[in-house]
């Protein structure tokens, strides 16, 4: 499994905006065969910082992912409502094995 987390701000007035666009490209992400999780996260308490943690199957199928039309529309859409820019942790997943993720 390749596993990713993105940490995201965004500026206020822009949070509504790109929860919808993120909404979006969640949706149509996890229908992609490479993708074993898509979850889009909110921090509670900061209502302007948001998480993406992303499953794939290899390190190939998120490369795969950010060539679909539905992630580059969401990239160029959401670009400008971010306050810094995106920060990407990349995981090697220990437990559940491999094989055991649903």
């Amino acid at each position: 499994m390749h596993i990713i987390h993105v940490s995201i701000q965004v500026k206020p007035e822009h949070s509504a905006a790109f929860i919808e666009a993120t909404k979006e490209n969640a949706r149509n992400s996890i229908q992609e065969a490479g993708i074993v999780r898509f979850d889009f996260l909110q921090v509670r308490d900061d209502p302007t910082r948001f998480m993406l943690v992303e499953v794939y199957k290899t390190a190939d199928d998120r490369l795969k992912h950010r060539e679909t039309a539905h992630y580059l529309k969401w990239r160029d859409t959401v670009a400008d409502m971010m306050s810094e820019p995106r920060s990407v942790v990349e995981f090697v997943n220990i437990v559940p094995e491999d094989g055991n993720w649903r």
